[in-house]
């Protein structure tokens, strides 16, 4: 992946460089009304690039930077849970009501069989 941004770095170069070859001309802006800047083209076009580029690109490295941060705080947070030892859940007792001796048909049959 460093490889390809490298490659792309250069080609954004060697383009500007290009440019600026063929367009080394000087311009007049109009700031405001009494305010006009005489600059070259490619001043211009690197200004406006860097205008572009520089706050998309600390917004990506906050962004970077806060979800790395939020990765690490819930890796620490699933680790120390997956070390502590979790106890048993408590189950209640289930309480049997209380059992009653009652003759079946056949009981009493057998008892006055037996000697």
């Amino acid at each position: 992946m460093q490889i390809i941004r490298t490659i792309v770095w250069v080609v954004l170069l060697i383009a500007l460089l290009i440019f600026s070859i063929f367009n080394w001309t000087p311009v007049e802006v109009k700031i405001w009304e009494g305010l006009v800047l005489e600059t070259k083209i490619p001043a211009l076009v690197a200004v406006a690039f860097l205008i572009g580029l520089v706050p998309m690109w600390l917004l990506h490295r906050g962004t970077k930077w806060h979800l790395g941060r939020r990765i690490t705080s819930l890796e620490n947070a699933a680790r120390t849970q997956a070390l502590t030892p979790v106890a048993p859940a408590h189950t209640p007792e289930i309480e049997e009501a209380p059992v009653t001796a009652t003759p079946h048909a056949g009981e009493e049959e057998a008892d006055k069989l037996r000697p």
